[in-house]
């Protein structure tokens, strides 16, 4: 490999990169910036040059010039649930092949929050945004509708997204799981849940909705906190559960850690599952399936989420917006040994 040319003055420009390569300025951009549309050798010849010259692409001219930085901003709820970590990664795997980059914005959960992010993201000009939910501020709901670029709203399904939206519905994931455990023979199946979020509060409806189909709805089996959900949490609600319902018979957790936390409870109260009691989770994380026994839960195809946003706005990017606007990905119920009295 050549050494690297200094130039006396000053960074390599790309009229620099373009000299050296012997072709034209614009070519070196499209190289760059789309290097599909430039052929193979080509790009090899531009590619040494860039090495030669150590050129390093000016993000902020390249944002004046096209008016959008080549970046997506995506906000989520938290950085550190597994649920949102399987998203992320499929937005990130999404843009293998791109110049795009992320930019990553972590909500805590917060309307206002998710409303000053939005704020700064859109300061940067971005080329899309990714954002969780459909219960954003109606400061935040301005802001995306007047963003000027694609909006891809995830992990939910609705009837009116701000621009396009991809995800599945959360109330018939609760109403589904909460159908199987009826059906396996359980009545005084109890709600536990942390949190409760806008997504939480949807499949509680869900449990509420086949409950009272089945007349078995009773507001004494909801357990519910405002408290950030863990395993240790699950523990201390089903005690509560249990001791305001002796009768109760099954459990469906709005999310996995407090499912595995009832489970760990009932094997200290040496309560049996699933002949004494029932238990079911949500989301289904690794641990669903190599618990002991195995938890029932329901699965969500987060990684496709992400996956399918970043596709939905690069085509967007590219001027071919989807003629479904709204993707339902859905969900799959995964019964395990928690719900199945033969285990």
């Amino acid at each position: 490999m050549k050494p690297r040319t200094r130039r006396g003055v000053g960074r390599p420009t790309i009229a620099d990169v373009a000299k050296r390569a012997g072709v034209g300025a614009i070519t070196v951009s499209r190289a760059l910036r789309e290097p599909d549309r430039v052929s193979v050798e080509l790009r090899r010849q531009i590619s040494a040059a860039v090495e030669e010259l150590g050129y390093v692409p000016d993000s902020n001219a390249r944002a004046l010039a096209s008016a959008r930085a080549d970046v997506i901003g995506v906000l989520i709820p938290s950085l550190t649930n597994n649920v949102f970590a399987e998203v992320v990664r499929g937005i990130y795997d999404g843009l293998g092949d791109s110049n795009l980059q992320v930019l990553l914005g972590d909500t805590h959960y917060s309307g206002m929050e998710e409303e000053r992010l939005l704020r700064v993201f859109l300061g940067q000009r971005p080329s899309a945004l990714i954002v969780s939910g459909i219960d954003q501020t109606p400061g935040a709901r301005a802001l995306l509708e007047t963003a000027g670029c694609p909006v891809v709203q995830i992990m939910e399904t609705g009837s009116d997204p701000v621009d396009m939206l991809v995800g599945f519905s959360h109330f018939d994931g609760g109403k589904a799981v909460t159908r199987h455990m009826l059906e396996a023979g359980y009545r005084r199946i109890g709600f536990i849940g942390a949190r409760m979020d806008p997504r939480s509060q949807r499949r509680l409806a869900g449990y509420r909705a086949a409950m009272e189909e089945a007349r078995q709805f009773d507001s004494r089996l909801i357990t519910t906190t405002s408290q950030p959900s863990s395993v240790t949490l699950g523990r201390e609600l089903f005690r509560d559960a249990l001791a305001r319902v002796p009768t109760l018979d099954a459990v469906f957790c709005n999310n996995d850690d407090l499912a595995l936390g009832v489970l760990f409870e009932c094997n200290r109260a040496a309560l049996a599952v699933p002949a004494k009691i029932g238990i079911a989770g949500f989301n289904d994380l690794e641990m669903m399936k190599v618990a002991f026994p195995s938890i029932t839960s329901v699965k969500t195809h987060r990684y496709r989420i992400g996956r399918q946003a970043v596709d939905m706005a690069r085509a967007a990017m590219g001027g071919e917006r989807p003629e479904q606007r709204v993707v339902d990905v859905g969900f799959h119920l995964e019964i395990r040994e928690s719900t199945s009295r033969s285990f």
